[in-house]
């Protein structure tokens, strides 16, 4: 799960020629062995060996818990799986690199997403791949499954619907819903950023930031940057850069130019890099070496698309001093996994009834402070397998939910 792409600018459906590029199931192929059969399933918390054991778990002993729950229903937080059980939900539109595939052929990912919440934060998550696309349907589909969970995952849903069915979603809901293709690229970039500009001597506050793309990871990285305190920061997409008047902007773009762009900057991105502190690539366009040559000495460039980055790792080395990417390859990897398993964790732990912006925002300080002391060009961010972060994240949403009134414990 590493840091998605604009969709805004990709195809909507998958190739018409994806079957005959697909390759055949084949359990020599060891992708396809691991997966057969699933990579998830249900294991039993407690014993179910005797008829004691069934007379508890089940008939008469569960009608006590249920009647509990019924007179007083936070209760369910306590006596069910509820508390620490996450749906992640897709409709299948926009999954990985692959596009609007389904949701049978979301399933894959989604059981990923699952082990990776079981892994690295001990949340157990159930995948629900959704059939159907309509903003209002998913909403009200999702609602209606709520109070199995304490918290919704959006996966991999195209944008600009999944802007609505977030903030819909939150409106029907007490638990907290959390876009990961938004929220969770926003946290790490911004993490990996505030050590990028530590390490350069500078603050966010000095960086003039050029992003590209405009779907869901780059509306959501933009807008973290400017709580966060960016100096300044214009965004661009397949029409170049966004600003205020200009034609066809929806009303999320559109938004974006009155906060944005200071500069007052028009033309494409190519353009707007000359004199740039940093790039932040979240689209599937190119930049050409004429234009990476133009940004500012001690540059930052995070080429985050995948698989294929903005702007080659190698060719970014030559003008940049600290790159990084969204691949496992090469140094500085800007993975969602560093921030969303800690971060339900920590919302899950004090019943946080939705994710705040506070909450965010300490989840990226937390994952910064992490390798302090320990910076170098290729060293800006932990690693995946970095025993420290989930419980350093945990603990600040946890810290910052209390902050913002949002616990219920």
């Amino acid at each position: 799960m590493t840091a998605t792409t604009d969709h805004s600018t990709l195809p909507t459906s998958a190739p018409a020629d994806l079957a005959a590029v697909s390759p055949r199931p084949s359990d020599d192929d060891p992708a396809f062995a691991l997966h057969r059969g699933g990579k998830i399933g249900i294991a039993l918390t407690v014993p179910l060996d005797n008829r004691e054991d069934l007379s508890l778990a089940y008939t008469p002993g569960v009608a006590r818990v249920c009647t509990a729950i019924a007179e007083t229903p936070a209760l369910a937080d306590e006596y069910t799986w509820r508390a620490n059980t996450v749906a992640v939900v897709t409709d299948g539109t926009a999954v990985l690199g692959l596009g609007d595939i389904g949701p049978a052929a979301s399933l894959p990912v989604m059981e990923g997403k699952a082990a990776l919440f079981k892994q690295f934060g001990g949340v157990d998550a159930v995948p629900i791949a959704l059939d159907c696309t309509d903003v209002e349907q998913i909403v009200d589909t999702v609602a209606r499954l709520a109070p199995s969970f304490g918290g919704i995952n959006l996966e991999d849903i195209s944008a600009p619907r999944c802007f609505a069915i977030e903030r819909l979603l939150q409106e029907r809901v007490d638990i907290p819903v959390f876009h990961d293709d938004q929220h969770g690229t926003a946290i790490v970039a911004l993490a990996a950023l505030e050590n990028a500009a530590k390490l350069t001597g500078r603050t966010l506050g000095d960086l003039r930031a050029v992003v590209s793309g405009a779907g869901a990871a780059g509306v959501a990285v933009t807008r973290i940057l400017l709580a966060a305190g960016i100096g300044d920061i214009a965004v661009g997409d397949s029409r170049g850069i966004i600003y205020p008047g200009r034609d066809n902007l929806t009303s999320v773009k559109a938004a974006l130019a009155a906060e944005t762009n200071r500069a007052g900057l028009t033309g494409s991105i190519n353009d707007a890099l000359g004199g740039a502190d940093v790039f932040l690539g979240l689209s599937s366009g190119k930049v050409p070496e004429s234009a990476v040559a133009t940004m500012a000495p001690e540059a930052i460039i995070f080429a985050m698309a995948n698989p294929d980055p903005e702007i080659d790792p190698e060719l970014a080395h030559k003008y940049a001093r600290i790159v990084a990417t969204g691949r496992s390859d090469y140094p500085n990897q800007i993975n969602n996994v560093l921030a969303f398993p800690g971060i339900f964790r920590g919302a899950l732990d004090v019943r946080a009834s939705r994710v705040t912006e506070g909450m965010k925002l300490a989840a990226a300080d937390a994952l910064a402070a992490v390798i302090d002391g320990e910076l170098s060009e290729d060293h800006i961010i932990p690693s995946v397998f970095d025993a420290r972060v989930g419980p350093a994240v945990a603990a600040a949403v946890a810290a910052a939910a209390r902050a913002d009134g949002v616990a219920r414990r």
